[in-house]
């Protein structure tokens, strides 16, 4: 195993367990939505916003410990998005993850309160961390930014506004920082704000968004070429929903050097961070060339 790989894994099974101490709730009559929200939050997944969101932290001198719980709050937005992302009304998908999606799991009404659930508990999760009042305030401000309608939730009502239609590149573009831009680039802000090093949050922004685009455009190619064994999830869902995306706008050959640029651009300012062990260039670099 290498370095790399095996500090992945200590990373995601520490974020495991924090979600999962997140989700004790003791003996309660509403066990349905909370089965539905351990279903998706605890059902697997790649954890790299919270990883991001803990390494930009440990760079600017804040603890694994005092930083988690605002990654196990990241985590929880993130499932509850993909819950959504997947009911009848938005994509309509009935696989996430190689499973059943929740709505097909526990029904369209239990798997859309189990993502108002995620939502809502991330708050509280985040909230607790041991760190200044006042910096966990402006990371709770952070997360709600990129989570609300000029984040994730406007990138999203965009997207659905956009299908059956074709748009031009700068409203693909409007899309992909929001819908999927927000939420990587929260992870780097919000550990510069814990750390209590605001002169370093337009850097990590601009990095967080810069890995965001490459990743979303990546997501775009293996739409097209991806193996749904290897994914996890259908593909061609966007030709179904007559999508416009990176690749069907510029071609793969052409959406595949954008993410190379991208990546490459995100690589410069990680270079302004003390980040000596090599981790996070190699993360940076495997993200743009991921099969899933």
């Amino acid at each position: 195993m290498t370095d790399f790989q095996e500090k992945m894994d200590g990373y995601r099974q520490r974020v495991e367990e924090a979600l999962e101490r997140a989700l004790q709730f003791g003996n309660c009559p509403q066990q349905a939505v909370i089965d539905a929200m351990r279903y998706s939050l605890l059902g697997g997944g790649k954890r790299i916003r919270a990883i991001l969101l803990l390494e930009f932290a440990g760079a600017c001198g804040v603890s694994e410990e005092a930083a988690m719980p605002f990654a196990a709050a990241l985590e929880m937005i993130h499932a509850y998005s993909l819950i959504h992302d997947d009911l009848p009304c938005m994509d309509d998908d009935d696989l996430r993850r190689g499973k059943p999606s929740c709505h097909v799991r526990f029904g369209e009404a239990n798997a859309l309160l189990a993502g108002d659930a995620l939502l809502t508990h991330a708050f509280a999760v985040a909230a607790s961390a041991k760190l200044p009042a006042d910096r966990v305030l402006a990371a709770v401000s952070e997360l709600a930014g990129a989570a609300g309608v000029l984040g994730m939730i406007g990138g999203q009502t965009l997207d659905l506004e956009s299908e059956g239609r074709e748009i031009d590149e700068a409203r693909l573009i409007d899309i992909h920082r929001m819908k999927t831009g927000a939420l990587i680039s929260a992870g780097p802000v919000i550990g510069c704000i814990l750390g209590g090093q605001p002169g370093r949050i337009d850097e990590a922004r601009e990095y967080g968004l810069r890995l965001g685009l490459a990743f979303q455009i990546v997501d775009d190619i293996l739409d097209v070429t991806g193996d749904q064994q290897i994914l996890g999830k259908p593909i061609g869902s966007d030709r179904d929903n007559v999508k416009t995306t990176t690749v069907s706008l510029y071609g793969l050959e052409r959406a595949g050097r954008l993410a190379d640029d991208l990546t490459g651009q995100a690589l410069s300012i990680l270079k302004g961070f003390d980040f000596s062990d090599g981790f996070m260039e190699e993360l940076t670099r495997i993200l743009a060339k991921r099969q899933k």
